[in-house]
């Protein structure tokens, strides 16, 4: 079998067992062909035949292609869950990742954005569908922490006006329910009238939409995010991921209880934490009313 072969039921699996998003099979995808593409350059087609050397050469390589540590400990991680896969399958007699540690990284954590500088963000004048689409997908950004993925990933029957919560799907297509403040719902609701002036031949449930009625991209996201920014007289370079972390330091700075802000983030684990404590919804709820800045409009 050859690895392109392995790597295809390695793919499949990550599907129909593990349960992975599409995202997660892409990524795996992604680093997996590079990986697969600089065994075969030399000469290798087996998995049989790989040894510790190779995965280190490989490694080596990325470095010297110019690859940030963050992005070789990605590729590894996604080396190590192929070869655990193959020596489960039997495929393979011993795993000849394990004994490869992982490149230390420093994490990156975006600058969070003064609550000022969120409210000159989100004052956008709502003349055009664009305009409430944009204030919309801005406001429950950074009303409910999410991530991009997660934003133009939601339908429309994920949100609930009447208990002003909505569903979201993270990370490992784990669904989790967060709060949104009356303020993000009061312009998410006016975006959802106009909603329909997007709308094509093809109808669709996702909830924010492009000017061909197709669910907006991640990277005309990233677009329509810089013009705003431009406009309002902010930085440029400020990343969408930085809304998330504002919602977070926000709300810590506020007082509210890290463990609502772990679920509301959709965390599976804090590393500075040993014990993951259980915490209602009705927590959650009265932590995101009382200390949210947009909670109310």
């Amino acid at each position: 079998m050859s690895l392109n072969d392995n790597l295809l039921d390695f793919l499949n699996y990550c599907y129909f067992e593990k349960g992975l998003s599409d995202n997660s099979r892409k990524s795996y995808d992604n680093d997996l062909k590079i990986y697969i593409k600089f065994l075969e350059d030399k000469g290798i087609s087996n998995a049989k035949n790989i040894s510790i050397k190779d995965i280190e050469d490989f490694l080596k390589n990325r470095n010297e292609c110019g690859d940030e540590a963050s992005t070789i400990a990605h590729k590894l991680t996604s080396i190590k869950n192929f070869h655990r896969y193959l020596y489960k399958e039997g495929i393979l007699d011993k795993d000849v990742s394990l004994s490869i540690s992982r490149p230390k990284t420093r994490k990156v954590i975006p600058d969070a954005l003064s609550v000022d500088e969120v409210d000159i963000l989100l004052d956008i004048p709502l003349n055009t569908v664009f305009d409430y689409r944009n204030k919309a997908m801005l406001e429950v950004m950074y009303g409910a922490g999410l991530r991009i993925s997660e934003v133009i990933n939601l339908k429309v029957f994920d949100i609930d006006t009447v208990n002003y919560v909505i569903r979201v799907v993270g990370k490992g297509s784990k669904d989790r329910l967060v709060p949104l403040g009356e303020y993000s719902m009061y312009y998410l609701n006016l975006y959802l009238k106009k909603r329909g002036e997007l709308l094509k031949k093809d109808t669709t449930d996702y909830l924010f939409l492009n000017n061909h009625g197709k669910p907006i991209t991640r990277q005309g996201f990233f677009k329509n995010l810089k013009k705003i920014l431009k406009k309002q007289g902010l930085n440029e370079n400020i990343h969408p991921h930085s809304l998330r972390h504002s919602f977070a330091t926000h709300l810590l700075d506020r007082g509210a209880d890290l463990r609502s802000i772990q679920e509301m983030l959709g965390h599976s684990d804090i590393s500075t934490t040993k014990i993951y404590t259980h915490v209602t919804t009705e927590k959650i709820r009265e932590d995101y009313k009382n200390y949210h800045p947009r909670n109310k409009k």
